[in-house]
């Protein structure tokens, strides 16, 4: 493998990426789903909206300056009378090139789900995924950043193109390698993009913000791990971005290691195959995963002695931690992710508010939950969070709704009863725990609306209350 661009170069193209790309190349209609099917498939009565689902492609700029082709799916709520705010979803970790949401894989759930609850969502395949062309830049901020940028701007030429009416709100999230994906577009966007492309809310979920603290402790420690290949995968991507890492494999990889690497780097074998061969071989060699034993011992020296050895350069380029974010954000986890180490959102959050964000809360969703538990609670915690900022514009209304001023509650915290104080139409309202389950469905009227919680155990519940033309998300606590 040889050098690639500089950290530098790349920088100042990265900085004039807007002027060379962003244009849409092409669409395609992948199908539909209706809400029915949605609420069935997972198990939620959330869902107003059925969707529709298309693949997009777009010029962007690759990691060496270089104007490239990119993917991403585009999923569309469908009501031709209303306006809805756009959502970015960034994606989790992928087995292989073609496991992305354009081809309705690689967690293109997420973005449905969101669709399904109102927001026009776009989720992008990433570099060197999906029609892009090169190797990933696995978990590099830059780029994570720059091809939901231009792909946003592409989304917006095709809703234009084709009369489908959005409003100024956005909202970004996304999980896992996404969860870090999410920080690095919200952290571009606040410090160079503030007054062109604002920031309704973010709920980065379950990343690997801190990659050059907890993470780099995590992987350079003795501790035994399932998902070993992650540490090789983060070095040959960041070899493609800076390229001073090493000249060839075997300078940082034992070389019975390295073989089975350069093999992934080629494309030969998916990340999923990669793993499993890593594992393997590091419990016959040294009776379990440790992800440090692939390493030579050189390296280990080098990188845990000198804190400006390019791969720590590296590695703190990429963390999505030390910043303020302006716009209201949530870190949602599970304490007993298997993944990516809960440590990163709770470091996160204390770097983060200690450098002045405005509204920031790092949130333990379950302390028994694993990676993959943790993804549908996250998902519902996100939708109760952005459900409060939520605007559905009604283009057939010539007054717009002040939901938020019109709607109350109180007492909060309640004890026996709660009332819900509505200004608006006739509605609906939901009660949801804080796991996400349905404990109430009703109608509201005008006026005084009262709701008992005397069989309710203590605890945080939210509110939902659908209106013709809009929603409005509240949260409650029980004591």
């Amino acid at each position: 493998m040889s050098k690639q661009l500089p950290l530098t170069l790349f920088l100042i193209l990265s900085s004039f990426h807007l002027v060379f790309s962003q244009d849409l190349i092409d669409s395609e209609y992948l199908g539909f789903q209706t809400g029915d099917n949605l609420a069935a498939q997972y198990g939620f009565n959330i869902f107003d909206f059925d969707v529709d689902h298309y693949k997009i492609e777009y010029t962007t700029l690759d990691v060496q300056g270089v104007l490239d082709t990119a993917s991403g799916l585009l999923s569309i709520p469908e009501a031709t009378n209303k306006a809805f705010p756009l959502l970015c979803y960034q994606h989790g970790t992928i087995g292989s090139k073609t496991d992305v949401p354009s081809n309705l894989q690689g967690g293109y759930q997420a973005a449905e789900v969101w669709a399904g609850v109102g927001y026009i969502t776009f989720a992008p395949d990433f570099l060197g995924l999906g029609e892009s062309r090169g190797f990933h830049p696995y978990v590099h901020r830059h780029s994570e950043a720059s091809a939901a940028i231009d792909m946003r701007a592409a989304v917006i030429t095709f809703l234009n193109n084709n009369d489908i009416h959005f409003n100024n709100q956005f909202f970004i999230t996304g999980y896992s390698q996404g969860g870090h994906a999410a920080a690095a577009l919200q952290r571009e966007l606040e410090e160079n993009y503030s007054s062109t492309i604002p920031v309704t809310a973010s709920a980065p979920m379950s990343g690997p913000y801190s990659i050059s603290g907890v993470m780099n402790d995590f992987m350079l420690s003795e501790a035994p791990y399932n998902f070993v290949a992650y540490l090789p995968y983060t070095i040959l991507s960041y070899q493609t971005v800076y390229g001073n890492l090493f000249n060839n494999l075997e300078d940082t990889f034992k070389p019975d290691y390295a073989v089975i690497i350069e093999e992934f780097y080629n494309g030969n074998i998916t990340l999923d195959n990669l793993n499993q061969t890593l594992m393997s071989m590091l419990t016959q060699d040294f009776g379990g995963p440790i992800t440090i034993k692939m390493l030579q011992d050189s390296v280990i020296a080098n990188v845990s002695n000198n804190p400006n050895h390019p791969f720590n350069i590296a590695l703190r380029d990429n963390d999505v931690h030390d910043w303020a974010p302006q716009a209201p954000t949530r870190l949602y986890y599970c304490q007993a992710d298997d993944q990516v180490p809960f440590m990163n959102a709770v470091v996160a959050d204390s770097v983060m508010n200690a450098l002045g964000a405005i509204d920031l809360d790092a949130l333990n969703l379950n302390s028994d939950f694993d990676h993959g538990e943790c993804v549908t609670p996250a998902i519902f915690a996100g939708y109760i969070f952005f459900g409060t900022f939520q605007q559905i514009d009604d283009l057939t209304s010539t007054e717009q709704l002040t939901i938020e001023d019109n709607l109350s509650i109180f007492p909060n915290p309640a004890s026996d009863v709660f009332f819900i104080k509505n200004q608006n139409e006739e509605g609906f309202l939901q009660l949801f725990n804080s796991n996400g389950s349905l404990l109430l469905e009703e109608k509201i009227t005008e006026g005084l609306h009262e709701v008992s919680t005397e069989h309710l155990p203590k605890g945080v519940y939210w509110v939902r209350v659908k209106f013709q033309d809009a929603l409005v998300g509240k949260k409650v606590v029980i004591r």
